[in-house]
């Protein structure tokens, strides 16, 4: 049975009371819910007059050390070569006073996002809020260990996305010359704007913190709903915030799978609506403040297979005060570094396979499928991807676009 969940307005909340600090919406669903919006716009009209409309909403640029100010954008088709994408969820509230004083800018989401350069694979992978990590060189200070979290803080107003991009180059050894940052409202705006995401729940879901009450079943969540089940830390798994990244990765491979599907790439206006939700509520760096790289990008994602779309969580184990990251990540940053696609072992520890989930083939890999009849070219370059995905240990969990998969509440009593 599928219930939807209404996109009410949050309830005003105090910082320390009982809606505590949250975890918006990864964001991951910002910049692939935009940028494949304009790609399915049918019309030259409609594209023009979209293009006018989103740059007049868009909010204020970041620059990122490593982009090139002034460059111009890529034509239309997709971008040349792989991508590097940091997305940051902001917890600050963005003024709104239904949020509460928050006092901090934390970004408590933090996820990059990795196209092959031959767009036959993605990587997303999650950094825990509490991990240790080096802080990169920013505006405000840093510049010594801190918490993943702290990175928007020291980078003050003005430079705190670019110091969440150094910081996690310094953690992958990855240049990543783009970047987006998302608050609340965008969540609610851009889960709207998609008309809500099924989510599977195999055991109740209550978090008085977030404010979501979920009973088992699917529920279509859109609007602060889908903003207070991204949040719910209590209310899943060990209420850490490592298993509320499982519970996110649950969303997101939903989100990619509805996204990926023809019923909403064929769909103009629903489209562009999400277009212009994600950039009226999204800071972008200079690098993709441009509608023609976002379809680019677009155009990079939408091929891509459900199966090598792979949402990965950094390993970590636990120390004094937080987490930090185990030696087993170097696999992983190995493979993107090297440009290969990723193969989980292991799934969160509190997901489950949807029992209930329509087995439906992707598009894109019955493309994809290669011609008996086809012949490999002698002088053709070293394909990455040619010796299959990088196996990783299974201390590096989570899953692919492909895995139909369902979150299980926490018992009340255990909160």
């Amino acid at each position: 049975m599928t219930r939807n969940a209404d996109a009410s307005k949050p309830r005003a909340a105090v910082r320390h009371g009982r809606l505590r600090k949250s975890n918006p919406f990864v964001t991951v669903a910002k910049v692939i819910a935009a940028t494949a919006a304009v790609v399915g716009v049918s019309g030259i009209a409609v594209a023009g007059v979209a293009a006018l409309d989103l740059a007049n909403s868009v909010k204020p640029v970041a620059h990122l050390d490593n982009e090139t100010p002034g460059a111009p954008p890529p034509n239309i088709g997709a971008i040349e070569g792989g991508v590097n994408l940091l997305l940051v969820g902001s917890d600050s509230g963005d003024g709104n006073a239904a949020y509460g004083d928050r006092e901090e800018n934390l970004n408590d989401v933090t996820i990059l996002m990795h196209i092959s350069a031959d767009h036959s694979s993605a990587t997303v992978v999650s950094f825990p809020r509490d991990m240790y990590v080096q802080i990169g060189d920013c505006a405000d200070g840093g510049n010594g260990r801190d918490k993943m979290n702290t990175a928007l803080m020291y980078g003050g107003a003005d430079g705190g996305l670019a110091c969440a991009v150094s910081t996690v180059e310094g953690i992958t050894g990855l240049s990543i010359p783009f970047a987006a940052q998302i608050g609340f409202d965008g969540v609610i705006s851009m889960s709207n704007a998609v008309g809500g995401v099924p989510v599977c729940i195999t055991e109740p879901l209550n978090d008085a913190w977030s404010g979501i009450n979920l009973d088992v079943g699917t529920h279509d969540l859109s609007g602060a709903s889908a903003l207070a089940f991204l949040r719910s830390r209590h209310g899943v798994g060990d209420g850490s915030d490592l298993s509320r990244i499982s519970n996110q990765q649950v969303f997101l491979s939903s989100l990619v799978r509805t996204l990926k599907s023809s019923e909403t790439l064929s769909d103009p206006i629903k489209l562009y609506s999400i277009a212009r939700a994600a950039l009226k509520n999204v800071t972008l760096s200079n690098s993709l403040n441009n509608i023609d790289t976002m379809v680019s990008i677009a155009a990079a994602l939408k091929d891509i297979p459900l199966d090598r779309v792979a949402f990965v969580q950094t390993p970590t184990a636990t120390v004094e005060g937080g987490v930090e990251a185990t030696s087993d990540a170097d696999v992983l940053w190995t493979a993107l570094q090297s440009d290969q696609a990723v193969a989980l072992s292991a799934t969160g520890k509190y997901v489950v396979t949807d029992p209930n989930a329509p087995v439906t083939p992707d598009p894109a890999t019955t493309d994809a499928a290669a011609d008996p009849a086809a012949t490999a070219d002698p002088a053709a370059p070293a394909d990455p991807s040619a010796a299959g995905p990088v196996a990783l240990p299974d201390t590096i969990t989570g899953q692919n676009a492909a895995q139909n998969t369902c979150t299980a509440g926490r018992p009340e009593e255990d909160q």
